[in-house]
């Protein structure tokens, strides 16, 4: 049936893409995995059963998993799932403030060098090369030791390190589309420059981007907990869970469980995200939804 109106038009797309991505169980997998650790971040308060920052060294100290601490308790006395549980909040609002100040940026950055060419391609692209020069996770751990340790530094170092493969990515699409009819036709109309890339290129350029986000927070949870693995994320007692598995390092080989516990979260939750991003490229990639 032919869509009466340009708001039919977009339900019946994404009815489409749902049922496109309904069909790929392991993307669905990811999809719930993803919105249990959003439930398990909001209800936090009310899942975790012990105080995440606060623990009893004369009783709960280095104590194995149990009826009563199901993931045991760390080197502190405090309870792992509770601090897993808690460490949620912090895995989850690294991985959103990211990818609000790195995706915008990046996106902005590509549009422009590709849209205008010239010198502001040649200004933008070499600036983005010297960004990619350099291997991220290095690059964050220099950005993260100069700002100082704390998550909000965590935060801006990853986000400073991640927008120039966006760039790339939206440099990209701005070539394909800049030279297509319906641009020139907006030219002709009168349309501004700002107005067209703000109209007319970003919307078009963003699919490709949602799934390049989707697929980098692995590697955004990664280097959030290479750093807090280091001391330059969160700072103790917060339970962050790169700073949990450095702390139970030294405990590795005996009580294996206080450092076995945030691996475990860090793979799930990455793994997740990959399923997620595997998913949507299926289902956000013209050639393959034909």
């Amino acid at each position: 049936m032919t869509p009466a109106s340009r708001h039919q038009a977009a339900i019946a797309r994404v009815k489409k893409g749902w049922q496109a991505f309904a069909r790929n169980r392991l993307a669905l997998t990811g999809l719930m995995l993803i919105a249990l650790l959003a439930a398990t971040a909001l209800l936090a308060p009310w899942l975790a059963t012990f105080d995440p920052t606060q623990g009893d060294l004369q009783t709960t100290r280095l104590l194995a998993p149990s009826g009563t601490h199901w993931l045991g308790t760390d080197d502190q006395g405090r309870d792992i799932l509770s601090r897993l549980i808690w460490g949620s909040r912090i895995t989850l609002l690294i991985v959103v403030l990211v990818a609000v100040l790195a995706a915008p940026l990046g996106l902005l950055v590509g549009t422009a060098a590709g849209f205008f060419g010239g010198w502001v391609d040649a200004l933008l692209m070499r600036l983005t090369d010297i960004f990619l020069a350099f291997p991220r996770l290095i690059l964050a751990l220099a950005l993260a030791a100069a700002l100082g340790p704390g998550i909000e530094n965590a935060v801006l170092a990853i986000a400073l390190t991640a927008w120039p493969p966006y760039a790339r990515l939206a440099r990209a699409e701005t070539l394909a589309l800049r030279q297509a009819d319906y641009i020139a036709a907006v030219k002709l109309a009168g349309a501004s420059s700002s107005r067209i890339l703000l109209r007319h290129i970003m919307p078009l350029a963003l699919p490709s981007l949602i799934v390049r986000v989707t697929l980098d927070m692995a590697g955004i949870i990664l280097t959030a907990a290479g750093l807090g693995f280091l001391g330059l994320g969160a700072q103790p007692p917060s339970p962050e869970w790169g700073a949990m598995i450095a702390g139970g390092r030294a405990f590795v080989l005996d009580q294996w469980w206080v450092a076995a516990g945030p691996g475990a979260a860090i793979f799930v939750v990455s793994l997740a995200f990959n399923l997620l991003g595997d998913g949507l490229r299926d289902v956000l990639d013209p050639k393959g939804s034909e």
